[in-house]
């Protein structure tokens, strides 16, 4: 039996699984929207089944459309390393990478390595998952991730971490604080001010929980939270200073804020990304991890 479908089929196929639009499909692939359905009606014809259930309202995969598309997706991403490895195919690259990145990572590595990836090749979509360091581990170890950009401790079995670099734990404070003019402040002094910190579900709490495991503060937190840029936020309106890695603190001169680097003892942590072992990643999450790579290297010259 011979199944009469090429390469273009697929590409509507997996454009319009990815969009969940056949509207926005045909804008992805720079085709009509009635060529576009020709090209599903015939792929849904040559293979005999029904690939997506339509309403007025929203596209979705059926349960086969749902097996279907790891193969497609499979087969289209071999094809581009094929072509890869003969000649630049970044003008027609397409395809959508996944990444699970710790908010204070995604805030520091990912704005430039998105917009230097969009002006490269401007058809390929990216879906940043922003979430615990857990859940980060958790989203590269399924699949549900490509890979992920967080620190090294408490990984998964199945996941692999490479460092992209070290930083070091800093107190963020008020530039109207006493302690915005010291170029260093030890642990004991910073916790005897009213402090905020973070609960235990956050990946950093465990960081320096471990750190300073031999450390207990003279008096407790006046607040705790779940992300660090709420804790940001926070000593921002005055409520109290914090302990936080230094990448997550914004760009210095920044109006309201000032970073102290704390001593005694003096906490780092290692960023890095994280990939599924025995994975290997689409061409369009190899652009997007080499761009990483160049925004550590930039940033360390700064």
């Amino acid at each position: 039996m011979t199944i009469k479908f090429d390469l273009n089929d697929l590409q509507a196929f997996r454009a319009v699984a990815e969009s969940g639009s056949f509207r926005r499909a045909a804008e992805t692939i720079r085709i009509t929207q009635p060529a576009l359905s020709r090209r599903i009606d015939k792929l849904e014809s040559a293979l005999n089944v029904k690939l997506f259930e339509r309403t007025t309202r929203q596209v979705s995969l059926t349960t086969v459309g749902r097996a279907f598309m790891p193969q497609v997706e499979r087969m289209l991403d071999d094809l581009d390393l094929a072509l890869m490895s003969i000649g630049d195919a970044g003008s027609s690259r397409m395809g959508t990478v996944t990444v699970a990145c710790v908010p204070s990572a995604a805030y520091f590595f990912m704005p430039r390595a998105i917009s230097g990836l969009h002006q490269r090749f401007p058809r390929i979509r990216i879906r940043l998952f922003d979430g615990s360091a857990s859940h980060v581990s958790a989203a590269v170890a399924s699949g549900d991730a490509d890979f992920g950009v967080s620190f090294s401790g408490n990984l998964s079995p199945e996941v692999e971490f490479e460092s992209l670099l070290q930083e070091r734990y800093v107190i963020a404070c008020r530039r109207d604080h006493p302690l915005a003019r010291r170029k260093t402040v030890t642990w004991k002094e910073a916790y005897t001010h009213d402090y905020i910190t973070l609960d235990k579900s956050s990946g950093n709490r465990l960081v320096l929980d471990r750190a300073l495991a031999d450390f207990t503060p003279d008096k407790p937190s006046i607040c705790e939270t779940r992300h660090v840029t709420t804790l940001i936020g926070l000593v921002e309106a005055g409520v109290g200073i914090a302990a936080v890695p230094s990448i997550a603190m914004p760009p210095d001169p920044h109006p309201l804020l000032a970073a102290v680097p704390l001593r005694e003892p003096e906490v780092a942590r290692n960023v890095g990304i994280l990939k599924r072992r025995g994975r290997t990643l689409t061409p369009a999450a190899l652009e997007l991890e080499k761009l990483l790579r160049e925004t550590r290297l930039d940033s360390a010259g700064d």
